[in-house]
């Protein structure tokens, strides 16, 4: 009975998709205490090594970030073709594709996952369940305007990257405030890139009222054309959030030393170059 069970058991454990890496489990669907800590984020560079328990962000540009992983995973958002003067070939790309800022008709062939947000028929969505060990890549879907004042139903992605017990949510192009289902889907964000424009995805009140439900321990701004657009977002959020110029355009974040105020990182970005 007792070698049965085991067998089961083994049978039953998941296989990693890659690297061997085991995840460390995070739980952004469940209803999660809150996490006590000093703060514990810094300018890192993206080309040394990632402190374990930690993920690092370097926000590249517009709405492109990259994720990196103390397993050496390296994962690009809202990915345009163009990350730098790198050689780096990441292990994932996300894109949504609301504009040509956001994605590109030509990713390198070389990049083993591919991930966009919408599907391959007009308004049908996809679903995205990209398990690579140490790092869980999923989406909820949710609708963009289209061209001529139309609408795409599930036409763009909000991607959330599961990664060293950390919860990361990009919002992407978002056209509209999240229906209560698709909060439930999202769980818990520690760390939420929101796009402050203004106007090309969602107005400044709205976009507001969004950082305020998920309620991130860690906002990034994203997708500003100038510094008054970012500065209305800031002021507008300075009551409720604590307010960080990082002087860089990276940092590092652990899931055991996230601020307990929750706290906007202004990050500058930079395209990424190789070190001689």
């Amino acid at each position: 009975m007792f070698r049965l069970l085991a067998a089961c058991l083994l049978f039953a454990a998941p296989a990693l998709a890659q690297g061997g890496d085991q995840r460390r489990p995070s739980h952004c669907i469940a209803i999660a205490d809150a996490a006590p800590g000093i703060e514990y984020l810094h300018k890192a560079s993206w080309t040394e090594p990632v402190p374990e328990y930690s993920v690092r962000i370097h926000y590249i540009a517009h709405a492109s970030f990259l994720i990196q992983t103390p397993g050496g995973l390296d994962v690009v958002t809202d990915f345009t073709g163009f990350i730098g003067n790198t050689t780096l070939m990441p292990d994932v790309v996300t894109m949504n594709h609301a504009h040509d800022t956001h994605w590109t008709t030509a990713p390198d062939p070389a990049i083993p996952h591919v991930l966009q947000g919408w599907g391959e028929t007009f308004g049908t969505g996809i679903e995205h369940h990209l398990d690579l060990g140490e790092m869980l890549v999923r989406n909820v879907s949710t609708d963009i305007r289209s061209q001529f004042g139309g609408t795409e139903d599930k036409g763009n992605s909000i991607f959330v990257f599961e990664v060293e017990g950390l919860c990361i949510g990009h919002l992407g192009h978002l056209h509209h405030e999240p229906t209560a289902q698709q909060y439930a889907a999202l769980g818990r964000v520690d760390v939420l890139m929101v796009p402050v424009d203004g106007g090309y995805t969602l107005p400044l009140p709205t976009i507001m009222a969004v950082t305020e439900r998920l309620r991130s321990s860690v906002v990034i701004p994203m997708h500003w054309f100038s510094d008054g657009a970012l500065g209305r977002f800031l002021a507008g959020m300075e009551e409720s959030f604590a307010i960080d110029y990082v002087d860089g355009p990276s940092l590092e974040v652990s899931l055991r030393d996230l601020p307990s105020r929750p706290t906007i990182k202004v990050l500058r970005p930079q395209w990424l170059r190789d070190t001689d």
